[in-house]
């Protein structure tokens, strides 16, 4: 394609935010009664409100056609496809073939992908409702009563948050545990909490020798033995996610209990295939199958809508306007919901692996701006914490709110306080507050007008802060799998955008090499001259510290 920035539909956007940049959202919600109804879009039962966007029917249109010349649509299908789409490893992009209830036909190299992973499915199916109904036992013939997964990356952020998220969906029989961290703390925690004859483990790795999660894993295997199993025993206490069939075996797992994914199935992209089999345990096999069909429905919405009517090319575009035209540097995801409270950490890497380049797909450098930081923290504890930011700091950050119309738990009276926080705060951040109205207040309270005057500017809210409300019914299993497509599917898109391949994550490899080259002069008893100074003082410094 053409050089993004040299477009004449980027061009004409760029002079239409000059037009529109010092505009008010209070304005437009003045002139126009019905822009949230024209600036608003169901679909896969989650309601989308940005009519709070800094945005008019020509930036929509423009962005659109902007969209459609660089091929939006055209990629979008290679992808369905099953086109080798991830470039720089010549792999095809999949994860939606993982939840195609539909289970039309998806080829890869000329065979069809969908048998096999139905058969994965159905296995994990079988062996998730045998743990839940005690089929499944320990060597010792006791029910598993604490299930741990052992991963990292989308091994870990995946699962984890959905299991989270659908914890009044979860079996109450048994707790479940994610490590990740290298971190001998985390493993240790977790196995303080447990008894080796009522614990699973769930190795999640594709090529089973990813550093951090083979570590724990075998610190998790010696600790099993050290508190009782026998190696025999590790087959009933240790399943695995992965492609690696004799390593697994040589670390103790049979073949029947390793559960197979495939090379375009990318990391965060994991959690529908094998990597979910916790999931599945938490919330069985129809709970699993409930999510896969909500996140298809997603898939079909956004193969089949224009783009229009497309909601997750809609949220990327808001995010290519406020990223390279408004200058924005990051983007909140505030779930108001203590179950989803992993959803921002979910999205930041989903977000800042898949599109956190400087190099296009054709090896060139951008020269424009491509993820934002994305960061956020469950509502309302974020109140507390960095909306003071939001609301009058000097940083222009859109945000995303989702909330759920029914509470995943009922405590009397909580949930309306919750939900009328989620309004207030997006109207708070749009509609802002003047010095007008501020003095108005003050004055009415009788403060003297020095006082006033000097306490004036700091109650002023500048407003015209851009949000995104995304609410739903429910947090069930249907509506958790269209949110996370959803933004799977925003992500691609704003990688369409910018040209940037999505589904590559070079950039995780060269501090892990460099670790492996550190690890024996901080192990060893030779001071450290090979890398700079700073690198070997503190190489040294450290072996100082420990002995």
């Amino acid at each position: 394609m053409s050089k993004l920035t040299d477009l004449p539909q980027w061009k004409a956007l760029n002079g239409h935010f000059k037009t529109i940049e010092n505009q008010d959202m209070r304005d437009w919600f003045m002139a126009d009664a019905n822009r949230f109804k024209t600036l608003s879009l169901q679909a896969c039962g989650i309601l989308l409100d940005y009519s709070k966007n800094r945005i008019t029917s020509e930036t929509l249109e423009l962005l659109f056609t902007l969209a459609r010349a660089v091929n939006l649509e055209g990629w979008r299908e290679r992808m369905f496809k099953g086109e080798k789409i991830n470039n720089t490893e010549g792999r095809a992009v999949l994860h939606v073939a993982l939840r195609n209830r539909s289970n039309t036909p998806v080829f890869v190299d000329g065979a069809d992908v969908m048998p096999a992973v139905n058969d994965v499915l159905a296995r994990m199916g079988t062996f998730a409702d045998a743990v839940r109904n005690g089929a499944w036992t320990g060597a010792t013939g006791k029910r598993i009563t604490d299930v741990v997964n052992i991963g990292i990356g989308g091994s870990d952020l995946g699962p984890n948050m959905v299991t989270e998220a659908l914890s009044a969906y979860a079996s109450k029989e048994m707790r479940y545990h994610f490590v990740s961290n290298v971190d001998g703390a985390h493993i240790a925690h977790v196995l303080s909490q447990t008894s080796w004859d009522t614990t699973l483990f769930i190795i999640c790795s594709k090529t089973f020798t990813t550093q951090e999660t083979m570590l724990n894993a075998q610190t998790a295997r010696a600790w099993f033995i050290d508190q009782g199993g026998r190696d025999k025993d590790v087959a009933r206490h240790f399943v695995a996610a992965t492609t690696n069939v004799a390593a697994a075996e040589k670390f103790g797992i049979p073949k029947e209990n390793l559960f197979e994914f495939w090379d375009w199935v990318g990391g965060r992209f994991s959690l529908w295939s094998a990597v979910g089999v916790s999931i599945a345990v938490a919330i069985g096999k129809d709970g699993f199958s409930r999510l896969l069909s909500g996140a298809h429905a997603m898939d079909r919405h956004f193969q089949d809508a224009p783009l229009e009517q497309n909601m997750p090319v809609i949220l990327a575009m808001l995010r290519i306007w406020y990223t390279n035209f408004f200058g924005a540097q990051s983007w909140a995801v505030i779930p108001f919901s203590q179950n989803l409270r992993w959803f921002p950490d979910y999205t930041q890497q989903g977000t800042m692996e898949s599109n956190g380049k400087s190099t296009d797909r054709d090896g060139q450098a951008v020269d424009y701006a491509t993820s934002p930081v994305t960061w956020g923290k469950a509502g309302t504890d974020c109140q507390h914490s960095f909306f003071q930011l939001l609301h009058q700091g000097t940083k222009f950050i859109p945000a995303d709110f989702l909330a759920a119309a029914q509470p995943d738990v009922l405590v009397e009276g909580h949930h309306d306080i919750l939900l009328a926080n989620f309004i207030a705060q997006t109207e708070a951040l749009m509609v802002g507050k003047t010095e007008a109205q501020v003095r108005q207040e003050l004055q009415a309270q009788g403060m003297k007008p020095e006082t006033l005057e000097a306490l004036l500017p700091h109650k002023v809210f500048p407003g015209n802060r851009p949000t995104n409300s995304l609410v739903y019914t429910r947090l069930d299993p249907e509506t958790l799998g269209a949110l996370i497509a959803l933004y799977e599917h925003m992500t691609f898109v704003q990688g369409v955008m910018w040209n940037v391949n999505s589904f590559d994550q070079w950039g995780v490899e060269l501090g892990k090499q460099l670790a492996q080259r550190i690890l024996p002069e901080l192990t060893g008893t030779k001071p450290a001259d090979s890398h700079d100074s700073s690198t070997n003082n503190l190489i040294n410094f450290m072996r100082k510290m420990r002995h």
